[in-house]
C-alpha cells in the first residue's frame, strides 16, 4: 500500500464510506481508516427499517444499507485500514499534512493534503443527565442495549425504564415490548418527545407504551441490580418540582439521553466548535476551521436521518476534490449564517456563495403552519409543521446567496 494518499477519511460508518466512496469516483485515491474491526459502523447493529429512504429510495434496514455500501467500497477496491487509530495529524504546509496512524502491522505515517473527519458521535450516559443514586447493575445506554440484543441476542432485562426519547430509545422500546419485556414508561424531561413522529407511534403508542413528558429520573435505587427508580416532575427550566415524586419499579434502565460529536482529534488541534451543534464549524464545503479538513456525519451535527449522514459524507468528498485542484478552497469572503427566530443550530455556518448550499436546521420548540424564512434573500419555504427532533433541510442556490453581501439570516415566522 501506498503511504500518501489524496485523502484520508477517518470513520468507516455511513458517512465515512459515503466519503471514500465519492472521492474514489472523483478520481482521488482515499485511504479510510477504521477503528472497530470492521466496517460499517451503528447502522450494522439496526435490524429496523427506516435507512435509505431519500438516498436509495427504498425502505433498508441498517444493515441492508451498509451491505450495498461496502458492496459499492469493494467494487472500488478503495484502501483501508480497519483495527486502527489515528493518534495525530500536523500540517506540514497549506497542502501537506503528515497523519500518525497505529495499526496493527505497526506504525504509519501517512502524507495527505486533505482529511475527512467522519468519527460519528457518542452516547450521553447517566452522568452526563445527572442520575443520582446507587451505582447498580442493570444501566445501559440506548446503544449498549440495542447492540446486546440484536448482535450478541442477550437480554439485557425484563421491567425496563427508558430515560429520554431519542429514536433509538423508542426503537429499543418497541424492541423490548417484541422480545416480551414490559416496558414501564419512557421519560422525557421535555414538554415534546425527541425522537422522530412516526418512531413516536410505531414504537411507543403501536404497543401501548406510555410516554411522560415533563419528567425526569432523579435517583436509582438498587443494591445489587436495579430495583426502582424516583421520578419527578420538572419545572420550566427542567428542575425537578418538590412534591411531585413518584418511583417505578424495574429491572433495567435505558439511557436514550442524545448523542454529542466525537471529536477529541479535532479538539486537540483546536479546531472551531459551534456550542449549538457541538460540533466544528464548517462552510459550505464542509472545510471545518483547518484548512484541508473536512467533516461529515454525526460528528459534524447529529442527524436524524442516515440520509444526510451520506449527502454529507459526499459533500466533504467534494470539497476535499475542490481543495486539491485548486490548491485550496477560494478565498472568498464568506457569508454568515444567522440563527433567527426558533432556530437552534444551523449546518454549515459560512457559505461562500460559489455554488449551490444544502441547509441543515433544528429548531428550538415544536411549531404549526409556518415559513421558513431567509429575509436578506427573499426566500420562503411554507412548512405545515417543525418539530426539534426532525431536521430542516433547505436548498439555497448559489445565485440567492449572492444576494446578500453579509449575512442570512434563518427564521421561522407563522402564517
Amino acid at each position: 500500500m501506498q503511504d500518501d494518499y489524496d485523502v484520508l477519511v477517518i470513520g468507516g460508518g455511513p458517512g465515512g464510506l459515503s466519503a471514500a466512496i465519492k472521492a474514489k469516483e472523483l478520481g482521488l485515491r482515499p485511504l479510510l481508516i477504521e477503528n472497530r474491526e470492521i466496517l460499517g459502523g451503528i447502522p450494522l447493529q439496526c435490524i429496523h427499517t427506516g435507512f435509505g429512504i431519500h438516498y436509495f429510495k427504498e425502505d433498508l434496514t441498517g444493515t441492508e444499507l451498509t451491505y450495498r455500501l461496502l458492496d459499492k467500497f469493494e467494487e472500488l477496491d478503495i484502501d483501508y485500514y480497519t483495527g486502527a487509530h489515528v493518534t495525530d495529524f500536523a500540517s506540514v504546509s497549506y497542502l501537506e499534512k503528515k497523519v500518525r496512524v497505529i495499526t496493527a502491522k505497526g506504525i504509519l505515517d501517512i502524507t495527505t493534503p486533505t482529511i475527512i473527519y467522519a468519527a460519528g458521535a457518542r452516547e450521553r450516559h447517566a452522568f452526563d443527565i445527572r442520575i443520582t443514586g446507587d451505582r447498580s447493575a442493570g444501566i445501559y445506554t440506548a446503544g449498549e442495549a440495542q447492540t446486546m440484543m440484536d448482535v450478541e441476542g442477550i437480554m439485557p432485562g425484563r421491567e425496563i425504564v427508558i430515560v429520554g426519547s431519542g429514536d433509538v430509545g423508542l426503537i429499543m422500546a418497541r424492541r423490548f415490548a417484541l422480545e416480551g419485556a414490559k416496558v414501564k414508561a419512557v421519560i422525557e424531561t421535555m414538554p415534546y418527545p425527541g425522537g422522530l413522529l412516526r418512531n413516536v407511534v410505531q414504537c411507543l403508542y403501536d404497543h401501548n407504551i406510555p410516554l411522560r413528558l415533563n419528567t425526569s429520573v432523579t435517583r436509582v435505587i438498587g443494591k445489587k441490580r436495579v430495583e426502582k427508580v424516583i421520578i419527578s416532575q420538572v419545572d420550566g427550566d427542567l428542575r425537578p418540582v418538590p412534591g411531585t415524586e413518584g418511583e417505578i419499579e424495574c429491572d433495567t434502565i435505558i439511557i436514550a439521553a442524545g448523542l454529542r460529536p466525537y471529536l477529541p482529534l479535532l479538539e486537540s488541534k483546536d479546531v472551531i466548535i459551534d456550542p449549538a451543534t457541538g460540533g466544528p464549524v464548517v462552510n459550505d464545503y464542509l472545510e471545518t476551521s483547518i484548512p484541508g479538513v473536512f467533516a461529515s456525519g454525526n460528528a459534524l451535527v447529529i442527524n436524524d436521518l442516515v440520509d444526510h449522514v451520506l449527502e454529507q459524507g459526499e459533500r466533504a468528498a467534494e470539497g476535499a476534490y475542490t481543495f486539491i485542484k485548486n490548491k485550496g478552497l477560494p478565498t472568498v469572503r464568506f457569508k454568515r449564517m444567522i440563527k433567527g427566530k426558533n432556530i437552534r443550530l444551523i449546518v454549515p455556518q459560512y457559505l461562500s456563495g460559489d455554488k449551490d448550499a444544502i441547509i441543515y436546521a433544528r429548531v428550538i420548540k415544536p411549531m404549526r403552519d409556518i415559513a421558513v424564512c431567509f429575509p436578506e434573500i427573499e426566500k420562503k419555504i411554507n412548512l405545515p409543521a417543525v418539530r426539534p427532533a426532525e431536521m430542516i433541510k433547505v436548498k439555497l442556490g448559489k445565485n440567492e446567496i449572492t444576494r446578500s453581501k453579509n449575512g442570512i439570516r434563518m427564521e421561522l415566522v407563522h402564517l
